[in-house]
């Protein structure tokens, strides 16, 4: 492992590989409990979360459908419960991975806010899309999209007293990619440090259909290019971020891709910048 390796695992809190379903359990049975606690610490009672169809999503709304779900039971208090938000843009091209994450989670409630209108309307009052070029006009947009879904989270969540869940993790964070106050902003994030092929795991190990445990990675905010995926726009396979976050070897050309893109991003992962 290169110092770099070493200086980006432990700023990112890299989980290691589970050494077998025990450790998984542990795993799964921590972030459980880290969600009741980021729950008492708030004096709330509600968790909401976008359901995108990706396994991101679908493992994070399925550990707050089971925390809500033991709370109720170790409390008595039926008013712990988990509001899965569906945000679509118009019609999603991957609406049925969507509906299949929802079938799984079960989620005390279901949410569906169309974000088009909001998104249009912001974009035909601001000026300066007005001269960009379709490809760039498109990349801004999409970076809107995924703020104006938080928003919907926010106000959700607000008028629940509630908390908004994230879905970063550590093969995410590595390379930025998520939005600046947008999939970015959250209350609590209770898949960090977990590299791609984790998360995974504890979907397969909660009893996700195989299908949304193995689905190809997509932002899927562009409209020029829809369903993109995400390893096309990192440049390296998830495969390869994972192994690097891990310690292992990968190619020269990866490990400076991901090095890179770790230093160009770092912005992200901070505070606002100060005098």
């Amino acid at each position: 492992m290169s110092n770099r390796q070493t200086e980006i695992a432990l700023a990112l809190q890299v989980v290691p590989p589970f050494t077998d379903d025990a450790a998984l359990k542990a795993e799964v049975e921590r972030r459980k409990a880290f969600i009741k606690q980021c729950l008492r610490n708030a004096g709330g009672k509600v968790l909401v979360l976008g359901i995108s169809g990706g396994v991101d999503s679908l493992t994070a709304g399925r550990l707050a459908q089971l925390t809500v779900e033991e709370l109720r039971e170790e409390t008595g208090d039926a008013n712990y419960r988990f509001i899965a938000v569906r945000l679509p843009y118009n019609i999603q091209h991957d609406e049925q991975d969507a509906a299949a994450s929802l079938a799984f989670i079960k989620a005390d409630v279901e949410d569906t806010v169309n974000i088009a209108a909001s998104v249009l309307g912001l974009g035909d009052q601001v000026a300066h899309l007005h001269g960009l070029t379709p490809e760039r006009r498109d990349f801004v947009i999409g970076n809107t999209k995924a703020r104006i879904r938080m928003v919907a989270q926010y106000t959700i969540a607000n008028a629940n007293n509630g908390l908004v869940i994230g879905t970063d993790h550590a093969a995410e964070a590595v390379m930025g990619f998520f939005t600046k106050f947008g999939d970015g902003a959250c209350d609590l994030a209770p898949l960090s440090g977990l590299v791609k092929g984790q998360v995974r795991a504890i979907a397969r190990f909660l009893g996700a259909p195989e299908s949304l445990v193995l689905k190809t990675p997509t932002a899927d905010l562009e409209e020029l290019r829809p369903g993109m995926p995400d390893e096309e726009s990192h440049g390296v396979t998830y495969a390869q971020i994972d192994a690097f976050l891990q310690g292992e070897t990968v190619s020269d050309e990866a490990y400076q891709i991901i090095v890179r893109t770790y230093d160009n991003t770092r912005h992200k992962r901070q505070l606002p910048f100060v005098p």
